[in-house]
């Protein structure tokens, strides 16, 4: 729902008309994401909605504390794209999947994700049972 903006910058009446909807549409699954969870209020008890937070880099994990505190929902995702970089011992409580991908595109100083860096976090996840999913670009640094 936020593939080309962020849920912390939707004006109240946005939200309002977007979430009567998905409540007369429960069949679909719905996924907002932001970079800035510390920006918004919101609350919401619908089970279909997933609310996400991006973590790119070391210094981003704090998003992950800031999303649970400031949007209340049922579900909860992150998604690690593009990772920057290592990424030490993550707080993973509450949260229900995750998407790991790398950078892309041709941006002078691109950042190519390191397979020790995507490891990590899979490891991580699987200790608290936390379904991954990959993006196909990740197959050339972490094979099938």
């Amino acid at each position: 729902m936020t593939s080309m903006s962020d849920f912390s910058d939707w004006k109240d009446e946005w939200r309002t008309r977007v979430f009567d909807k998905m409540h007369e549409n429960p069949q679909h699954v719905y996924l907002f994401l932001t970079k800035r969870p510390k920006c918004i209020q919101f609350e919401t008890e619908l089970n279909n909605v997933w609310m996400g937070v991006t973590i790119t880099a070391e210094c981003d994990k704090h998003r992950v504390a800031a999303m649970l505190e400031n949007i209340k929902a049922n579900n909860y995702f992150i998604a690690f794209e593009p990772l920057f970089g290592e990424l030490e011992s993550l707080d993973l409580d509450g949260i229900g999947w995750m998407v790991i991908g790398t950078e892309t595109g041709k941006r002078k100083g691109k950042i190519t994700a390191e397979k020790t860096w995507i490891l990590n976090i899979a490891k991580q996840a699987k200790a608290k049972n936390i379904p991954v999913f990959m993006k196909e670009t990740l197959a050339v640094i972490v094979g099938e």
